[in-house]
């Protein structure tokens, strides 16, 4: 099948091309058959007709296209719009058959098949193709289109019709991840995406069991129930309303008030309030705060400096403070709670003395940098606080504090000493794999920010992360660990502490609702029982 690509596609596709850069860097600010996470909550028979509201951290901007987007608002809308063959899920992060019938089929070791959901239909009425399929992979493989997820489902090498009800997917080698990474592509209606970019993107029709029926920047966006959905995770209400609230403060009376049932991204400062008033829970999830170094510039090019530097932070004191206490200090690439979770050789700990040691036996002395830092809001509680750890070691500091694209045009050009910033690519997927190669990939990471893709120990990891993915089980994950073993010696890029998302909800009202590890709100079956 040839991929056509529209003139109004074209355009579009030019302006991802152009941003995404950008969007590596600003996006993670993220087995068996089945399986919905089971919330808890109101019990009581649920309102089908009710209208369920929400309020949203993040603004709206861009469009819809699963292929292209990468914006907190829009990828969470887009689980309740939108099918993968498989999807994980927002809460449990568990992966199960969406618009397939099963799980991808493994005929042999680089050939799967997937059967199709029967009865599936897109928002308009019209059926599900397996040509809409291979037309969803390919725009997304296409390299002319530059999207992001074309890294993600890197291991296919080419998908196709088998028949009108199942699709083969060939690999370009092992790959033991597939059924998860499938998830990462959403599958669109060929028809219209080609007659229309401009509406699909701005309002988009997929499979999923809400339809999106408006979308206002600083405003709102409205969901209804789809009917003829026929997956496993029908509608529980007759529609949603997010109400888009970046203001902090104003989430938070929204949902004292009850002018909300749910909102993510409480501050740390007002839970305990909060919690007199509604549910509040925070999640401990993968997103984490990260310093990075240029290991082009000297000092940065030796380990010992950069390690230094982690042995100088008082992370106990750094998460109570600045975090209150919401955050869960690294010891290794991935938080405790993984599945996949193994403890690193090293294991930063507070050690001022052998910081001094290390930056001593390094030849260096009488270092001043500029620490380069966002000014996402939690961020700049723990900047300061940093800072004077990196002082009480001899390090003269100072704080460099910007917009995120800003400062990662500095970076980009090399303009930086070291950076500490928040990050969590988590919201695409789940595996190690996926977290470690969104930074330590042969990408923008390694090659323009922290420079390192030239030293033979970036050549040693990309080794053990191919061994990684094309093995299972004690292999696969002794090649992880000494994936994170190796990630945490070196330290060119490594967390600090990996952070909790607090959310609150009415627990009286809503059931089935689960709080996310993740950005963003999940209403996957989530009814409503109140008034």
């Amino acid at each position: 099948m040839r991929l056509h690509v529209s003139p109004s596609r074209r355009r579009g596709v030019a302006a991802v091309a152009a941003g995404v850069v950008a969007a590596m860097a600003l996006a993670a600010c993220s087995g068996g058959g089945g399986t919905a996470s089971q919330g808890a909550g109101a019990t009581g028979e649920v309102d089908k007709d009710a209208v369920i509201k929400a309020g949203i951290s993040y603004s709206l901007s861009g469009g819809f296209d699963p292929m292209t987007t990468t914006g907190a608002v829009t990828v969470a809308a887009n689980w309740h719009v939108f099918e993968g063959l498989t999807e994980i899920d927002p809460a449990s992060r568990e992966v199960y058959a969406a618009l397939g019938a099963e799980l991808p089929e493994e005929i042999d070791k680089t050939h799967y098949e997937v059967d199709l959901r029967e009865g599936a239909v897109f928002h308009d009425g019209s059926p599900v193709t397996t040509d809409d399929v291979v037309y969803s992979f390919e725009r997304v493989m296409d390299p002319k289109n530059a999207s992001i997820y074309a890294d993600f489902v890197d291991f296919v090498d080419s998908v196709s019709a088998v028949d009108e009800d199942t699709v083969s997917i060939e690999l370009k080698h092992p790959f033991s991840l597939v059924a998860e990474r499938l998830s990462t592509v959403k599958v669109v209606p060929e028809k219209l995406v080609e007659s229309d970019y401009d509406a699909f993107n701005s309002l988009p029709v997929g499979t999923g069991p809400y339809q999106l029926t408006g979308a206002t920047p600083g405003e709102a966006i409205t969901f209804e129930r789809f009917d003829d959905y026929t997956g496993p995770r029908p509608a529980q209400a007759a529609g949603l309303e997010w109400d888009l609230l970046a203001d902090p403060a104003a989430r938070v009376t929204a949902q004292s008030s009850g002018t909300v049932s749910a909102i993510e991204d409480v501050p740390y400062i007002d839970v305990p309030a909060l919690e007199s008033q509604a549910t509040v829970e925070s999640v401990q999830s993968f997103g984490l705060l990260f310093m990075m170094f240029n290991t082009d510039e000297k000092p940065f090019d030796d380990p010992r400096v950069r390690q230094a530097f982690f042995y100088a932070l008082d992370m106990d004191k750094i998460i109570e403070t600045g975090m209150l206490g919401n955050a869960e200090a690294a010891t290794s690439f991935l938080p405790k709670d993984h599945p996949d979770y193994q403890e690193a050789s090293t294991v930063y700990t507070y050690d001022p003395d052998k910081a001094k040691q290390l930056l001593a036996d390094a030849g260096v002395d009488d270092l001043s940098i500029d620490l380069t830092t966002t000014d996402t809001g939690w961020v700049g509680d723990v900047a300061p606080l940093i800072k004077e750890d990196l002082e009480a070691i001899g390090i003269s500091t100072t704080l460099d504090v910007g917009q995120s694209a800003g400062q990662y045009a500095k970076v980009d050009e090399g303009k930086f000493d070291v950076m500490v910033a928040p990050g969590d690519p988590s919201v695409f997927g789940n595996d190690p794999d996926l977290l470690m190669r969104w930074w330590f990939g042969d990408n923008v990471w390694s090659e323009r920010r922290y420079r390192w893709d030239d030293d033979p120990k970036f050549a040693e990891l990309q080794k053990l992360l191919d061994e990684g993915v094309q093995t299972s089980g004690v292999e696969q994950q002794e090649a992880w660990k000494q994936s994170f073993d190796l990630i945490s010696d070196e330290v060119p890029l490594y967390p600090l502490f990996h952070r909790k998302l607090p959310t609150a909800w009415d627990a009286d009202q809503l059931q089935g609702f689960e709080p996310l590890p993740v950005t963003g709100l999940s209403f996957l079956d989530v009814g409503s029982v109140g008034p």
